[in-house]
């Protein structure tokens, strides 16, 4: 296995996933896992009276989109994701890239890259 496996986590607002979705399709991103998450970070929270109870809310729902890529280059998919997701505002998310060891198709049991590859 001499490519290299690269896994990308993005983390961001949920209206901008389908938009997301099919700017990574045009550069190729096959496969996404996609995730409902709940963050907080840098931006403040907001209270919120609920039955007479005053609570504060920090938490901010996010969507988590992972990837595995091979031969779609990290930084496409990294330029693409912070063309769409970028508003300039608190809250727009955060790119994580991991090396990936080895990923293993159960089904057939290829690895690396061809792990990857959509059926024929």
């Amino acid at each position: 296995m001499s490519e290299v496996l690269t896994k990308i986590e993005i983390i961001t607002r949920p209206n901008k996933f389908e938009q997301l979705k099919q700017e990574l399709a045009k550069i190729g991103v096959s496969g996404i896992t996609v995730s409902n998450v709940l963050g907080c970070g840098l931006q403040k929270g907001f209270v919120e009276h609920y039955r007479g109870v005053t609570k504060e809310i920090n938490m901010h729902e996010r969507i988590k989109v992972e990837t595995v890529v091979c031969k779609v280059p990290v930084q496409a998919v990294i330029d693409t994701a912070r063309k769409v997701l970028n508003t300039g505002q608190p809250g727009d998310g955060k790119i994580f890239i991991y090396e990936m060891k080895n990923a293993i198709k159960i089904r057939t049991g290829e690895e690396g890259c061809d792990a990857l590859q959509n059926d024929s």
